[in-house]
């Protein structure tokens, strides 16, 4: 990546969407460092952008479908500390689709170094039920435009 800035919502790169993220104060710790659990916030405005970028909107799946995706699972590694004033980007992509969920990879980077590693699954969500249910074709079309490993 070069220095050049980002769109506000960050951009599709082929089939991974990138997103800048600035370290904040109200994002660290006493010493400075990004606390652990600000890293999937990061990480859910990296889900949310890669969405909105393959024209899946949240609140309009919502308001139309009755339907929301939510985080079943995740395993996230974390490699190092970003810090105050760090610019940063989330790296989203799209790995596999089942039947009523999506396998997202993301990572946060700092330049070149991989701050934090985390595998998604999230599932697809009846607001009336609050259970899993299949993902409506009109989503799974775009989803799978972008599924593939990277």
């Amino acid at each position: 990546m070069t220095g050049a800035m980002l769109p506000v919502g960050g951009e599709l790169q082929g089939r991974i969407h990138v997103l800048p993220v600035r370290v904040y104060y109200e994002d660290t710790d006493a010493a400075g460092v990004v606390y652990h659990a600000n890293y999937l916030r990061f990480c859910e405005r990296g889900r949310t952008e890669m969405l909105r970028a393959i024209g899946v909107e949240l609140g309009e799946v919502q308001a139309r479908d009755n339907l929301v995706f939510v985080v079943h699972t995740g395993e996230i590694e974390w490699r190092r500390p970003a810090r105050l004033d760090d610019a940063l980007t989330v790296e989203t992509a799209l790995t596999s689709l089942g039947k009523a969920s999506v396998l997202m990879r993301q990572v946060v980077r700092r330049g070149a170094q991989d701050i934090v590693r985390f595998n998604v699954r999230v599932a697809c969500m009846d607001l009336a039920t609050s259970k899993a249910t299949p993902v409506p074709d009109h989503l799974r079309t775009k989803f799978e435009a972008f599924v593939g490993e990277v």
